[in-house]
């Protein structure tokens, strides 16, 4: 039976790792054994410290050049005496950016097709994002947060100077990574495995997340919308009895709005997780009702009732005069879930929310009617599970017990 290369390339912090463990993941769900070979791995486990410095990374360093020849060698010997064996498909997980990078993994690896798949990413956010998490690994610690972002964007520098996109190589998928969204291709077709692995990459994963509610506030008791109001006793106790609830579940992100509700729902979860990655998207904040925020529902009624009744019309197309519709919210709220889940890669993260955006993230996982959307039923006392995978999806809507959170704030 033909076996498969899948060579990753593509800049650093672009989502190739994630990418190609999805891969990996997917293919062995299948029952097709697959495996990773990751250059970076035998770097860290041969090299060392020394390959940290950026300086091991630039073309002209001859050292620095024959040493990660050295490691794509032994990587691609690795990967083809396990396919000569018992392996199907083989993952080769690097940059390599350069076409002179290609061409040696395509005249090595000759026993087999080469399919090649490129991960770009020009969100600027989430590669200033991503290039600060990697500033925290290992490889890292003598290094102070400067030192290590200077020395990181030094190396992507070097990569950028002998960087050429895919094109004249037999095989390949050019992905954009944010959005799950293939680019470009030439088609290994000849391969079993091509369908299911163009299939995964355009996929969207999410191995476990969770959806909640931000806690009460006094414009929630009162009926106000919009505003930037904390939480009341009542939002602390709820914030508290969710974070005891999850105590045990392994969260590694925390995404919020930008909003002091939101925050101070996050902040009990965050206090039990000092090493979870926490991010505040103004993608997230509630829908923006213009010239209506801080009202309450009552005057609007009365002063102004063509909005009443443009709502009452259309819930979802209307917008408040100045301000946004649920319509609106649909492609920011998209962008924020796609940061959040790029950021996370597999790992498990949760979203403190509001009322409409979390309608809206719900919205974008279920085949819900657009004019059913602004009535979906969001507690503040339950949160959303969801997972979903090519072969596995669970969505649940899970309570729990905010008296607790009460008592636990009394003592």
């Amino acid at each position: 039976m033909q076996k498969l290369y899948v060579a990753m390339v593509g800049l650093p912090a672009r989502g190739k790792s994630t990418l190609a463990k999805r891969i990996r993941d997917g293919l062995m769900t299948e029952g097709i054994a697959a495996r990773l070979f990751n250059n970076g791995d035998m770097r860290r486990a041969l090299i060392g410290a020394e390959s940290t410095d950026p300086n091991f990374y630039d073309p002209n360093n001859k050292v620095g050049r024959e040493a990660r020849e050295m490691i794509c060698m032994r990587n691609m010997d690795q990967a083809r005496d396990w396919l000569a064996h018992e392996g199907e498909v083989a993952i080769l997980d690097a940059t390599n950016v350069s076409r002179a990078r290609r061409h040696l993994i395509e005249t090595t690896l000759t026993d087999h097709p080469v399919l090649f798949v490129e991960c770009v990413n020009e969100d600027q956010l989430l590669l200033n994002a991503c290039i600060r998490r990697k500033t925290t690994l290992p490889e890292y610690a003598s290094y102070t947060e400067e030192e290590a972002l200077a020395s990181f964007m030094k190396r992507i520098s070097y990569y950028e100077t002998i960087y050429d996109p895919l094109q004249d190589e037999k095989y390949w998928l050019r992905v954009d990574s944010t959005a799950n969204r293939l680019l470009d291709e030439r088609p290994c077709e000849s391969s079993p495995y091509y369908p299911a692995i163009r299939e995964m990459v355009v996929s969207v994963w999410i191995q476990c997340l969770y959806l909640a509610r931000h806690g009460q506030t006094e414009f929630n008791l009162r009926g106000r919308i919009g505003g930037d109001p904390p939480l009341t006793a009542t939002g602390r106790a709820q914030a508290l009895a969710l974070a005891t609830h999850l105590r045990d579940k392994p969260i590694e992100w925390v995404f919020t709005s930008t909003r002091i509700r939101s925050h101070e729902t996050a902040t009990p979860l965050l206090s039990e997780r000092p090493d979870a990655h926490a991010m505040a998207f103004k993608e997230f904040d509630e829908i923006w009702a213009g010239d209506c925020e801080g009202m309450l529902y009552s005057e609007i009624r009365e002063r102004m009732p063509e909005v009443t009744q443009g709502r009452n019309a259309s819930k979802y197309t209307y917008a408040y005069p100045h301000g946004e519709s649920y319509a609106m919210l649909r492609e920011r709220v998209q962008r924020g879930l796609r940061r959040a889940l790029f950021l996370a890669g597999d790992a498990p993260l949760i979203i403190v929310g509001h009322q409409a955006i979390n309608r809206v993230l719900l919205s974008l996982f279920l085949r819900q009617r657009n004019e059913d959307v602004p009535f979906m039923y969001i507690p503040q006392n339950q949160y959303y599970h969801i997972s979903l995978t090519p072969r596995r999806k669970v969505f649940e809507r899970v309570p729990y017990d905010d008296r607790q959170g009460a008592s636990l704030l009394e003592r």
